[in-house]
């Protein structure tokens, strides 16, 4: 059994044990649960140590917070089936708990627990730049973006993009003999678009294919914003070729900012709508990209180092905690007999559908931590509650 270090939000470091196959496949029931995010996956795992236990307490918990039916994780026997599909494609599952989970990922918010691989997983741990832009990209933007990609790969950068027709295209034929990730939006053997089959098996065999959805899962709209976090939390940088104001592509650049990331675009003409919002980012202050060295230059003026040894703990979910720190959170919770009967009212009669943040409402409320943990995670499983950026929570709509 090895260990591994995950950074948490106040730059804190917690030893876990690296899982077995059991609690492996108890991250993959939980991170399929209905209502069960990333953020509070995290959660019950730091309140209960472990997948396993989470899902044993999930009932209850739900059902303590008002849930009408009593929330369940699938049954183990789905779960073994789609990880032994997955496995006969020749892919993996990789949890956050694992020295495989790339580590710049662990240092973003709402980093998927669990993900599928096909391919080269060491890929994910290297220095990775992502490269997006329109699918109905120009000629010229092609052939810049797979010129760009291939002059970067030979400086030893993996491109990570999203396998979407135009500028993700033409950027991973770029780099396909230096290494490329290809991030997808739906289940790893998904295809999408079909017109890139050809890639998709090329990448499979010389690159990386990333999923955070389940085996068979087609993309839906929402998959790809999500599928985009994804993509620049690999990354050092983002590099946006071409897009217009509604673009996707922007969507990523902004979630690259959020996450601390560089973000750079290429200039393009005005009156070209596909410029529009590359001459936006240039405006708002990303770096101007000519030519590889552009890149290379800025990432350099920062920092020599990989991602790996200078990641950033900014996470805004609780780090996974050892074994001895949940006893330790379990016998605080215990200890705490004065717990009040209508604590549930109490916090809710503090929240609105304007968030708050947990600090503030730990003053508000008068419980402890343990406690206000607990309550919060029944409110959210009974969907009366959700949890926003910067560790805040508001009611929901039907809350």
């Amino acid at each position: 059994m090895t260990e591994k270090i995950i950074p948490n939000n106040e730059s804190k470091h917690h030893l876990i044990n690296t899982l077995n196959e059991s609690e492996k496949l108890a991250w993959m029931r939980l991170s399929h649960t209905e209502n069960i995010g990333p953020v509070t996956f995290y959660k019950l795992i730091d309140v209960y140590g472990s997948a396993s236990k989470a899902i044993e307490i999930l009932p209850e918990l739900s059902k303590r917070g008002g849930r009408k039916k009593p929330l369940t994780a699938p049954p183990l026997s789905i779960i073994e089936r789609e990880y032994e599909a997955l496995q006969n494609i020749g892919g993996d599952i990789i949890t956050a708990a694992e020295d495989a989970y790339p580590l710049a990922l662990t240092a973003t918010q709402g980093a998927p627990p669990v993900i599928s691989v096909l391919g080269d997983a060491t890929l994910m741990n290297k220095q990775c730049i992502s490269m997006v832009g329109a699918r109905n990209a120009s000629l010229n933007g092609r052939k810049f973006a797979q010129k760009l990609a291939s002059e970067l790969g030979t400086k030893n950068q993996v491109i990570v993009s999203g396998l979407a027709r135009g500028i993700d295209t033409a950027s991973h034929n770029g780099a396909l003999e230096t290494g490329t990730i290809a991030v997808v939006a739906g289940g790893i053997d998904v295809i999408y678009p079909e017109e890139n089959t050809g890639l998709y098996e090329q990448i499979k065999e010389c690159g990386l294919i990333i999923a955070e959805n389940k085996l068979g899962q087609k993309p839906y709209a929402q998959s790809f914003p999500k599928r985009n976090r994804i993509v620049s939390g690999l990354s050092k940088g983002v590099i946006v070729v071409e897009a217009t104001m509604r673009s996707g592509s922007l969507i990523t650049a902004r979630l690259a900012g959020e996450q601390g990331r560089d973000v750079f675009a290429v200039p393009g003409h005005p009156l070209d709508p596909r410029a529009a919002g590359t001459n936006y980012l240039l405006r708002d202050g990303a770096t101007i990209v000519r030519n590889a060295h552009d890149v290379l230059e800025s990432l350099n003026d920062f920092t020599d180092q990989t991602m790996r040894e200078s990641a950033p703990a900014n996470n805004d979910f609780h780090t996974i905690l050892s074994p001895e720190l949940s006893k330790n959170f379990a016998q605080d919770l215990a200890q705490d007999n004065d717990i009040p009967q209508n604590s549930q009212e109490i916090v809710l009669n503090n929240l609105s559908f304007t968030p708050v943040s947990v600090d503030e409402l730990i003053r508000a409320c008068h419980l402890s931590i343990p406690v206000l943990q607990i309550i919060l995670l029944e409110l959210e499983l009974a969907e009366r509650i959700k949890r926003t950026p910067g560790n805040k929570v508001s009611l929901t709509q039907e809350g």
